[in-house]
């Protein structure tokens, strides 16, 4: 029988409000018992992991992950992907459609879910494209594109702009029960910017991306969502007025819900003007977090790595997206992970692509900003990682009930330790985050009852059997 105990660990389950020290007892892939002391129903033979002292929780879940295979391997593949996600104790991530070719048919979803099956490390959700090579003017076949087992929808890195289609849309998706994501971004207002508009666009001759620009199409997503009933999730917010939006129509019961990535509530468009700009101004929180821990990491003026697509904002947006975050009018909380290769980042900022990674950092920022700042309890904080995520997306993850899939992530909340480029699994390098000392870190990643990563810088202890103990 396949088996393993975890023993006396601190586990925490927001689907089912578990918080207590108990042993977790896995069988066959799956949750067989969750006790104070679950070693007399463990087979014999049943491999221990000591895990006294850490954090247990279900899998977490990453709900915007950019695969880029097929058609891009240059910058990630799924094996590369999956391995960072396993380093940063994510156990499940949803892919964008943003591939070449497009994820819009179902070919391109078999071909991706037979290669992660394959070469991946963790569990892999495919979204598939509304719109034919995400242009926002022809839809996919949607009904097609769910037969073949994609979770949702999405043009992320695009928006459609035609209301029209939009609308078309979503009610076209209502009788597939399909969520529906959506890149908020009118191209009316955004046109050539690159960085927020702002004080420091100003100062650093850069063209501005307005906060409108994200605003305007939260508001449209929720009139249509109000109009059609079919719920719309709206991707990496950034602006304040975006979470004041989501959180008015939230209130009306309109079916809406958002996420938010942890560059937006941990940097700010000052990180833009250079290290000593943004310690010295929007930063100063973070250096009395971490002043006394290490030396704050230092990078240039207009380095690109901080150039990502909605772009870092102002103070009072970061404050609002964690109010968002402590208040739940943003319910998830998701990395946008874009790799790309290090030549495209090379460039001046105007010419950089959009994007960094995260999925390695993610966990950690999220528990500095939230939980460390007491702003969310550390139940509340995984929720927004686990069981949400599952809800709005359908998947049958994100718990630790008994019979559920045995997918769990073990960490340490309060482990000091250094963000090394060196030894990140992902094929990219294009993370502003590199010499950061960091405050929590995933220890081990668990899927389906299998150890797919563990910490080898402080391995965890492990046994085999219950004869261990004479």
């Amino acid at each position: 029988m396949n088996a393993l105990l975890l023993v006396q660990g601190h586990v925490v389950d927001p689907a089912n409000r578990l918080d207590a020290i108990a042993d977790v007892l896995i069988q066959e892939g799956k949750i067989a018992a969750i006790v104070a002391e679950a070693a007399a129903q463990a087979p014999l033979d049943a491999p221990r992991l000591d895990v006294s002292g850490l954090v247990v929780c279900p899998g977490l879940i990453d709900a915007h992950f950019h695969l880029r295979e097929p058609g891009q391997s240059a910058k990630e593949t799924i094996a590369t992907g999956t391995a960072a996600a396993a380093r940063g104790g994510f156990t499940s991530v949803v892919c964008m459609p943003n591939t070449a070719p497009v994820i819009e048919n179902p070919g391109v979803v078999a071909l991706i879910r037979e290669k992660a099956a394959r070469e991946g490390v963790v569990n892999v959700f495919v979204t598939g494209a509304i719109t034919k090579d995400i242009h926002g003017e022809e839809l996919t076949p949607i009904g097609s594109l769910k037969q073949a087992g994609v979770v949702a929808i999405t043009d992320d890195g695009h928006c459609i702009q035609n209301h029209e289609i939009m609308r078309r849309a979503l009610e076209y998706v209502r009788m597939f029960d399909l969520p529906v994501l959506d890149h908020c971004q009118d191209y009316s207002l955004v046109t050539d910017g690159v960085m927020h508009e702002g004080y420091w666009s100003t100062v650093m001759g850069l063209r501005g991306w307005p906060a409108a620009g994200e605003e305007m199409i939260v508001a449209r997503n929720i009139l249509l969502a109000e109009l059609t009933g079919t719920h719309i999730h709206c991707q990496h917010l950034s602006a304040a007025g975006s979470v004041r939006l989501l959180r008015e129509a939230r209130q009306r019961k309109v079916p809406v819900s958002g996420e938010a990535c942890p560059h937006h509530f941990t940097l700010t468009d000052a990180a833009v003007a250079g290290s000593e700009s943004f310690w010295q101004t929007d930063g100063r929180d973070l250096k009395a977090q971490w002043g006394d821990q290490a030396e704050l990491p230092a990078w240039p003026c207009f380095d690109t790595n901080f150039k990502m697509n909605p772009p870092l904002r102002s103070a009072r947006d970061r404050e609002a997206v964690i109010e968002g975050l402590v208040d739940g009018t943003l319910e998830i909380i998701s990395s946008d992970h874009a790799p790309h290769c290090s030549f495209e980042k090379e460039v001046e900022f105007d010419y950089a692509p959009f994007g960094i990674t995260g999925l390695e950092t993610e966990l950690a920022l999220s528990l500095m900003q939230l939980y460390h700042t007491k702003r969310l309890s550390l139940p509340d904080l995984i929720a927004k990682f686990t069981v949400h995520p599952a809800r709005i997306l359908r998947l049958a993850k994100g718990t630790l009930s008994v019979g559920a899939d045995a997918d769990l992530t073990v960490l340490n909340p309060d482990e000091v330790w250094v963000f090394d480029r060196a030894e990140s699994a992902s094929k990219s390098f294009n993370s502003p985050f590199y010499g950061w000392t960091m405050k929590g870190k995933a220890k081990a990643a668990i899927v389906g009852g299998k150890i797919v990563w563990q910490d080898t810088r402080s391995p965890l202890s492990s046994g085999c059997g219950r004869q261990e103990q004479h």
